[in-house]
């Protein structure tokens, strides 16, 4: 460590973790806890949600292995975190695109106040071709297009990207959002843009119940915008070890996958404008 009077290892005790960044939270300090995404949330969570939530302390949680990453297989696998923190209030939740969005994303868990859970892929994750940035807090728009919008996180920002490539081929011109801050949401971007364009895809390294999916979706029923609407992610369902393609491929998290996606939004949203005539 190149700090090592500010580095303390807790062994595995991520509970324990929790209780002694809430005390040097206390007395002034901003410590940053460090685990995998699945031992930091739902191992820890009643300590999370008492002793930095509810005081709104400002410990900043970091989790990596997110989702369907690892071949550790389902102990390891962090499939409903988002959902978990997004539950908590004063939690702010943060999932950059990859890692030319780390430094930009560890700034922003820094400078925001109160509680920040940060969720990380590994650091030799590949990048999403995006440039490195500061991090927003509102949806940063990638390309723009008229005809749809996906909405997409972490992982899935590439692979967004790579779908809107396939459907421009097929005439279909779509927007690509990376929401790298899951909470608060942009939800002011979410609206305008399925107003505007009548297709919404989300996509996510998540499960579809209670993550980026859910957050859209909620802010769409309550702005009452009848949009074509589909979720991409891992569909209510536990997984197994494999690499990180292989799980992508298998739980229908791909491009591939989110171009079909964005199909059965189109036929929705048809629907819609048919029963309108």
């Amino acid at each position: 460590s190149e700090l090592p009077d500010r580095y303390f290892e807790a062994g595995i005790a991520e509970a324990n973790m929790i209780g002694m960044a809430a005390g040097f939270a206390r007395m002034g300090q901003i410590p940053f806890v460090h685990s995998f995404c699945v031992f930091v949330t739902r191992r820890a969570y009643d300590q999370v949600a008492n002793q930095v939530a509810y005081p709104k302390l400002p410990v900043k949680i970091v989790g990596f292995l997110p989702g369907l990453t690892t071949m550790l297989g389902v102990s390891h696998q962090a499939i409903d975190d988002i959902a978990l923190m997004r539950a908590l209030p004063n939690m702010t939740v943060i999932e950059p695109s990859g890692p030319e969005q780390l430094a930009g994303a560890v700034t922003a868990a820094l400078e925001t106040p109160g509680p920040v859970y940060l969720r990380l892929l590994r650091g030799d994750a590949a990048s999403a071709g995006i440039a490195p940035k500061p991090l927003l807090r509102v949806g940063e728009v990638l390309r723009q297009g008229p005809h749809g919008t996906i909405f997409a996180s972490g992982l899935s920002v590439a692979a967004a990207l790579e779908a809107a490539e396939t459907l421009g081929k097929d005439g279909h011109k779509v927007t690509v959002v990376n929401i790298a801050t899951v909470k608060p949401l942009d939800t002011a971007l979410v609206v305008e843009l399925a107003r505007s364009t009548g297709i919404v895809v989300t996509a996510e390294n998540h499960s579809i119940i209670g993550g980026l999916g859910s957050a859209v979706a909620e802010t769409l029923m309550e702005a009452g915008v009848p949009a074509g609407f589909a979720r991409v992610g891992i569909r209510d369902t536990f997984a197994e070890g494999g690499t990180t393609p292989y799980l992508q491929a298998k739980y229908g998290l791909g491009a591939k996958d989110i171009v079909a996606a964005y199909g059965r939004a189109a036929a929705q949203r048809h629907a819609i404008e048919k029963g309108r005539a």
